[in-house]
This record gives structure tokens, C-alpha cells and sequence, in this order.
């Protein structure tokens, strides 16, 4: 019998949150984004279906493509997600905005439903402060891009339900993927480890030991890392990874100090593939 809910919410229509949506979309939920105006929701609209039409073209579903539209909607009124069973947020990582997210989710779902936050290295203790019940929520920490990643880091806070992790796991396996369970920690286990190694590929393309494209070669080459670490960074975002940088330095010391080329590059606006230029040129 599934574990799953039959509607799931995301909250926040952008990459993470429609790679999200498309995720438990195609596992048989019924899905509903919310974003904040008519504008982003025609945005997230046209990517889940994009999302969606390629799942069909490439085979990695025999749903048909009508069947899968028909489950899937895009809102800018919070109230369509009152019969939601989960809730995921994936709004930018901001603490305070997070926390009002999922406050104002909390007081449209019904009692039984769980909440998740996307957060990549926030406190989930800290943002369920904002909750009335906050055993209900934990961290879903998806990985981008949700569609080939076979990762979800379950992130349990200090009030998060017994009962919802053992639930989350089974969420994750569910939508094909493979979850690991971490208490709630600065940066968490993936977001740690990830940066650290990032930063120190930074400061080392900011001394010249090697370019990026070697440090990120031996890396790929020798450690058998799918992608380089300069290359995942511009796929993140320079700004993504200088937030998360900056909470871990300020929560775990000086090792995550972000570099001064970092601070450089995302002042200039060169964040990565989004804007076209960071370590590496972008043409799409």
C-alpha cells in the first residue's frame, strides 16, 4: 500500500520547487504549486508541462501525457492547498520567509497533514518555531536536477514526528529515489561536504594553481565526482552557494569562510548558468 499522499503541495514554482512538483507528479500524486503572482504561475505553469512532456518523450513514464496535465495546477491563492496531505517549501533560502510559509500553509491544510522544507542548510528546528505544531514538519532536501538526482536528504529536527520521518522515507523511495536520514545540523551532511570542497576549489583558482577546468578534471578524473566542483557551483548558482557559505561560516567557524573571488564574482552578477557566466561560459 502507498505511503503517499494522494495531493501534494510545493510552495514556490522555480527550478527546485517544479522539479519537485514533477517528482511525485509522476509517482501518482495529485499536484498543486503555489507561487506568488499570475506571472510566476504561468512561469512554473510552462515548466512543469515542458517537465512533463519530456518524462513522455523520453519514455521514463507510460502515464499518458493528458492523464499527467489533468493531476497537475498552478495557484497564487494559498487556500488550494487545503486538502494537500504534504506540503513541500521551496522558496528562496531566506530563515524568516520560510518560517511564514509554512505558517500560513499551517493554517489552511487539514490536522493530519505533514509539512517539508527544501532548505539545503537552514535550521529546521529553527524555521519550525514558526509553527503551531511544529512535529509536523521536516526537511526534504532535493538536489538539483531533481529529475536525474537519486538523492533526498530527510532532515530530522529536534521536534520533528517519529512518525513523519519513517513516512518521509518512504516518500522518497516512492518517487524513485534514495533518502538519507541526517539530524538537523548546520548545512546538514550533503551541503557541508559540498561546499567545503567548492570553497577550497575557489581559493584555489583564486591562488592559480590550476584552472578550472583542471581542479574540476581532477576531480571528475580521479575522484570519480559526476561533475566538477566549480561546474556544480555554476549549475547552483554563485549566490545560492555564497548564502549557504556565509551561514556555515557564521554557525561553524572560519573553514567556511566564503573567498574573496566568491564575494567578487556574485557582486559582479556572474552567478553561474543562470546568467550565462561564472567559472565556465553558459549558452543556454
Amino acid at each position: 500500500m502507498s505511503a503517499l499522499p494522494q495531493v501534494v503541495g510545493v510552495v514556490g514554482g522555480g527550478r527546485m520547487g517544479i522539479g519537485i512538483a514533477h517528482a511525485f507528479l509522476l509517482a501518482g500524486a495529485q499536484v498543486t504549486v503555489l507561487e506568488r503572482d499570475h506571472e510566476a504561475a504561468d512561469h512554473a505553469s510552462a515548466a512543469l508541462l515542458t517537465a512533463i512532456e519530456t518524462s513522455v518523450a523520453r519514455g521514463t513514464t507510460e502515464e499518458p501525457r493528458e492523464e499527467l496535465v489533468a493531476r497537475a495546477r498552478t495557484t497564487i491563492n494559498i487556500d488550494d492547498l487545503a486538502d494537500s496531505g504534504l506540503v513541500v517549501e521551496a522558496v528562496p533560502e531566506d530563515l524568516p520567509l520560510k518560517g511564514q510559509m509554512l505558517a500560513r500553509v499551517e493554517g489552511v491544510v487539514g490536522a493530519d497533514a505533514w509539512l517539508a522544507s527544501n532548505t539545503s542548510s537552514l535550521s529546521i528546528s529553527l524555521i519550525a518555531q514558526a509553527l503551531a505544531r511544529p512535529e509536523r514538519l521536516c526537511g526534504l532536501h532535493f538536489f538539483n536536477p531533481v529529475p536525474s538526482s537519486k538523492l533526498v536528504e530527510i532532515v530530522r529536527g529536534v521536534a520533528s514526528a517519529a512518525q513523519l520521518i519513517d513516512l518521509a522515507q518512504q516518500w522518497v523511495v516512492e518517487i524513485g529515489k534514495t533518502p538519507v536520514t541526517v539530524n538537523d545540523s548546520p548545512g546538514f551532511a550533503s551541503s557541508r561536504l559540498g561546499v567545503v570542497i567548492a570553497l577550497e576549489a575557489i581559493r584555489m583558482l583564486e591562488e592559480g594553481v590550476a584552472s578550472a577546468e583542471d581542479i574540476d578534471a581532477a576531480m571528475v578524473l580521479g575522484y570519480k565526482f559526476p561533475v566538477g566542483p566549480l561546474r556544480l557551483t555554476d549549475m547552483v548558482g554563485l549566490d545560492v552557494r555564497l548564502g549557504i557559505a556565509t551561514y556555515l561560516h557564521e554557525t561553524l567557524g572560519d573553514r567556511f569562510e566564503p573567498p574573496a573571488l566568491m564575494r567578487e564574482m556574485v557582486a559582479a552578477g556572474r552567478l553561474g548558468r543562470k546568467t550565462g557566466q561564472g567559472f565556465f561560459q553558459w549558452e543556454d
